[in-house]
């Protein structure tokens, strides 16, 4: 879905199927390269898939924009916190994708939460 339809088509049915409500929104003007937009997609796919599993969390908050040439994507819930990248494979992997793009990604996750994952992905202009 994500090459034919495009970058907001393929989150929309991401988070349909959440098991939890997810509001998205998406403010993508212009469509970033397919390897960004991939890594984007991945990016959220994971994050959702920690929510559900480790955050106790009764709902979450996908944005994704563009501006110039960066994509950002910040994907939060209200959940419990303490999320940490070291402990398995889940965070660290998100961040090892941001950065096979020359991205960033950030973790604010205080005990009580919420997390706040933040990713910034580079893209052509």
């Amino acid at each position: 879905m994500l090459n034919d339809r495009g970058l907001n088509a393929a989150l929309s049915g991401l988070v349909a199927r959440a098991p939890l409500p997810v509001r998205l929104r998406v403010d993508v003007p212009r469509p970033a390269a397919p390897g960004v937009e991939a890594v984007a997609y991945f990016i959220v796919s994971e994050a959702l898939a920690n929510v559900v599993k480790h955050a106790q969390a009764s709902s979450a908050e996908v944005t994704v924009a563009r501006a110039g040439d960066l994509l950002r994507i910040v994907v939060s819930d209200d959940g419990t916190g303490g999320a940490v990248c070291g402990g398995g494979t889940g965070l660290p992997g998100l961040a090892q994708r941001a950065a096979a793009v020359d991205g960033t990604l950030t973790i604010d996750s205080p005990p009580g939460g919420p997390t706040v994952i933040t990713a910034e992905l580079p893209c052509e202009s």
